[in-house]
């Protein structure tokens, strides 16, 4: 039991357009709120979900002495299409090849509005907090809607995927392609399949374990000392074979698609300008890269910087690599994300 109300619902949006094309039939966003929206309805944190992730999965970062106060502010979590709640290319037939970070962002908002009553007014969103595919998801909402956004928090995220993420996603997308079950037609063929391609997923998950994590928590053999793995075979089947074969892979696909794609400025308000929709952000951003993340790299997040208005880069230091900005479990991290964001909260 918590001392704070929670609510979650799914909130139906009807055929909605993807903005490279296609319609996702009758489409539903699942959401999960945490505490009381007040009366001027100000207080609200948007909090989208990561790669995979769902609302129950998010939930480690909210509580009264945690990351997100319930007690002050009313945290909203969007499922984000394809991740098994909301509607995705597993449970919708004739899903788009492609739907954009954008098109998640331009459901959110919709919710917010339309469901909270939260209208497009000056400034009525306190913050935006993300972490990986929800940090991607945070930057579009300050650059998508700057009047309304006070703080953003990117947490191993970026505003654009960059080269070397893509090169990652690549070769996760081509090993499902390369599935006997797998029906798409070519890279924007969508990821449809006859079956679950259950060897195909255990490749996919042998290959996330080597980005996830950096060298050096696996030169420090941290999956045995800190997680409780007897040798690395078993850790690489408890925590990543099986993570991945409880997802559905046209999901693991459509998403994969998404973070590839994710461009802030890929829209007709920016035209493809990525400095032009930095410098448009209003928001004070707090970046929070991973010191050793392999996928959204400090050096990415610093080149963002030198173009926002208001910003400031905290790397968060360790070994743990992506998984430094999702620290439930790790003491030191999680201490080093708690005051930077209380402190950034408090301006």
């Amino acid at each position: 039991m918590t001392s704070w109300p929670i609510d979650e619902g799914v909130f139906n949006l009807g055929d909605l357009a993807a903005e490279r094309g296609g319609v996702i039939r009758d489409a539903k966003l699942s959401w999960q709120t945490h505490g009381t929206l007040n009366a001027d309805r100000s207080n609200v944190i948007v909090y989208p979900t990561s790669y995979t992730a769902t609302h129950e999965g998010q939930s480690w970062a909210i509580g009264p002495d945690m990351l997100l106060d319930p007690d002050k502010y009313f945290i909203v979590i969007p499922d984000m299409f394809s991740n098994g709640l909301s509607s995705g290319a597993d449970n919708t037939p004739d899903y788009p090849p492609l739907v954009t970070v954008r098109d998640n962002v331009l459901a959110q908002e919709r919710l917010l509005r339309e469901r909270f009553g939260i209208e497009n007014t000056p400034g009525n969103i306190a913050a935006v907090y993300g972490f990986s595919m929800g940090a991607m998801q945070a930057y579009h909402w300050a650059a998508l809607f700057p009047e309304r956004v006070q703080r953003a928090f990117i947490v191993c995220g970026s505003a654009r995927t960059a080269v070397h993420n893509r090169v990652f996603l690549s070769g996760l997308l081509r090993t499902l392609e390369a599935a006997p079950e797998y029906l798409g037609g070519g890279h924007m063929g969508g990821g449809r399949f006859s079956a679950e391609p259950v060897l195909a997923l255990k490749a996919f998950g042998h290959i996330y374990a080597g980005w996830g994590l950096s060298q050096d928590f696996y030169r420090a053999e941290l999956f045995k000392t800190a997680l409780g793995a007897p040798d690395l075979d078993t850790y690489l089947k408890t925590d990543w074979e099986a993570g991945f074969a409880r997802c559905r892979a046209a999901d693991l696909y459509a998403q994969a698609m998404t973070w590839m794609h994710g461009d802030i400025s890929a829209n007709p308000l920016y035209g493809g300008d990525l400095t032009r929709a930095l410098n448009a952000i209003q928001a004070r951003v707090l970046l929070l890269p991973g010191e050793t993340d392999l996928y959204f790299r400090v050096a990415d997040n610093a080149a963002e910087l030198m173009h926002l208005k208001s910003g400031e880069l905290r790397p968060i230091p360790g070994i743990w690599g992506h998984r430094a900005g999702s620290p439930a479990g790790l003491e030191a991290e999680l201490a080093f994300l708690k005051t930077a964001v209380l402190e950034w909260l408090a301006k």
